[in-house]
């Protein structure tokens, strides 16, 4: 087992009603900004609790804030953080929403230009953000316990993210019932995201780090039982509550203390989203396979120790096994209707292998995954194989 530290500091207020205690998490003098995204939370009923919750606080409000959570929205929110001299935040919605308040909060007190915080990147250190909690309405990103975020910039098709321990929200709020109002399309996306998630920090050699190997298997294993509950057009409360808990396990640090990580997937992912607007978790679908078939020498250990464990895949080689745990992660994405080639998403997909090869050049990124050896060349091999 590798050498880590480990400092979570996000109090979690897990269940049904614990919107109502969130007045006792955020000071009663607090100028506060509550941050959503398109308006369902007016819809759902998290709006009117929230305004219930926070009766007698001085509550101001900035909307529309759009998946991949974008820049030049976020610029505006940061104009009326100044403007109304906001020194607490709270984020409302999925991960996008916690992930531009997590910028919000770096760029509050920053003197650059807010952008370079991405580009250099600049990490946030405690006490140097604005404070700030979330209220999670869509599971998926594991933002809420966590202290990274990605952001997108249209002007120039960028996706890029930063974080530091001092982005992780003082609290979060988990309400398996907000998963009733969720269309079942981000649903399938939230399900692809955490496993994803779980893969990039899981995916890379077997380790001596038994414990973070098998909570790991587990989260998938949970994720794949609660897959076709949640899909359901029959709410279950508690296969919600699992499926909203194993998205939160999957990123909240746990899980990669001792062990390598890879994260090469979530890297040409990102930029199929800023090309073409593909959800995220959907262009993580299509990168995984072709990623674990181009590195399967490296990556064979540990792809049938997934088809063993996760699977219950007994027979065959090794690489029998190997190849039999990519497959069943292709059948797991189609379950889900979520489709595995990029051709499936955009007819103009022809010269992406070029335009990922170039960007990874230009931003200096030579060597990706977990051992630092994935060029840019071999990302567009990686990406010409998931056309």
């Amino acid at each position: 087992m590798l050498n880590f530290e480990f400092k979570n500091p996000t109090k979690i207020l897990f269940g049904k009603g614990e919107i109502a205690k969130i007045s006792k998490e955020i000071p009663k003098n607090a100028k506060i900004l509550m941050v959503y995204g398109g308006g369902s939370i007016k819809s759902n009923g998290v709006y009117d609790q929230v305004k219930s919750a926070l009766d007698g606080h001085e509550l101001h409000e900035f909307g529309g804030v759009p998946a991949n959570p974008e820049y030049e929205v976020l610029v505006e929110a940061l104009a009326v953080i100044k403007e109304k001299n906001i020194d607490y935040l709270l984020a409302v919605g999925g991960g996008s929403v916690i992930d531009g308040v997590k910028f919000l909060s770096a760029a509050a007190k920053y003197e650059g230009t807010p952008w370079e915080i991405l580009t250099k990147p600049v990490r946030t250190f405690e006490g140097e953000g604005l404070p700030f909690g979330s209220i999670l309405t869509m599971p998926a990103t594991g933002s809420e316990m966590n202290s990274g975020y990605v952001i997108s910039r249209r002007e120039t098709n960028e996706k890029l993210s930063s974080g530091g321990p001092g982005l992780f929200p003082e609290f979060s709020v988990l309400d398996p019932e907000v998963i009733q109002s969720i269309p079942k399309r981000q649903i399938a996306n939230g399900i692809a995201d955490a496993y994803t998630h779980v893969l990039e920090q899981y995916m890379t050699a077997p380790s001596s780090a038994d414990l973070q190997e098998r909570i790991a298997e587990s989260i998938l294993i949970s994720l794949q039982n609660a897959a076709p509950k949640v899909m359901s057009d029959e709410f279950d409360y508690d296969a919600a509550g699992n499926y909203m808990w194993c998205c939160t396990m999957a990123l909240n640090g746990l899980i990669q203390k001792g062990v390598i990580t890879d994260w090469a997937v979530h890297a040409m992912g990102h930029e199929l989203t800023a090309y073409f607007g593909i959800d995220h978790a959907r262009t993580l679908a299509v990168i995984a396979p072709s990623h674990y078939r181009y590195n399967f020498e490296d990556k064979k250990g540990k792809l049938a120790q997934y088809a063993e464990r996760v699977w219950n895949v007994t027979e065959g080689t090794l690489e029998e096994k190997a190849e039999a745990g990519i497959k069943k992660l292709e059948e797991f994405f189609h379950s889900l209707e979520i489709q595995t080639k990029l051709s499936y998403y955009t007819q103009e997909y022809l010269n992406t292998a070029e335009r990922v090869e170039k960007a990874f050049t230009e931003r200096n990124w030579l060597g990706l995954g977990e051992y630092k050896k994935l060029t840019p060349k071999d990302a567009f091999k990686i990406v010409e194989m998931s056309y």
